[in-house]
């Protein structure tokens, strides 16, 4: 069988608060929010949808963020029997430090453990990691 046409578009991201954490993201970035759903009927206020798309002139996929009921803020680096991250974003940065210095002004928490010299390792306002590297 010959492997069809397959193209990666968007990841999406689990989070206890879709919306604020889309504010988060669109500030660090500097990529617009396409698309801001409310909490449907029956669910938390802090529930909802969102969805943010790379600034005009930019690429990269599209970051959709939703609510997940039952969310546990990972742990990383991972320690037996707490929650795992399980996926992590990478984003190229040309200066680490001032890329840094704006992750943490925008929200971000860096990371207590730093594996490399050239990545900065951050935790997003939910608890998920995020590299900067160069």
């Amino acid at each position: 069988m010959q492997r069809p046409r397959l193209q990666l578009t968007s990841v999406t991201i689990g989070s206890s608060q879709p919306r604020e954490l889309a504010q988060f993201y669109a500030k660090l970035l500097g990529w617009p929010i396409a698309v801001l759903e409310p909490a449907r009927a029956g669910e938390p206020a802090a529930a909802g949808w969102a969805q943010l798309r790379p600034a005009d002139g930019e690429t990269g996929p599209t970051i959709n963020i939703e609510y997940e009921r039952a969310f546990q803020r990972p742990v990383w680096p991972a320690v037996e029997g707490a929650q795992l991250a399980s996926q992590h974003l990478d984003i190229w940065v040309d200066d680490l430090d001032e890329a840094a210095d704006w992750a943490v002004q925008a929200g971000a928490e860096l990371a207590a453990v730093q594996p490399q010299p050239d990545v900065r390792v951050l935790l997003d306002p939910d608890g998920h990691p995020f590299c900067l590297f160069l």
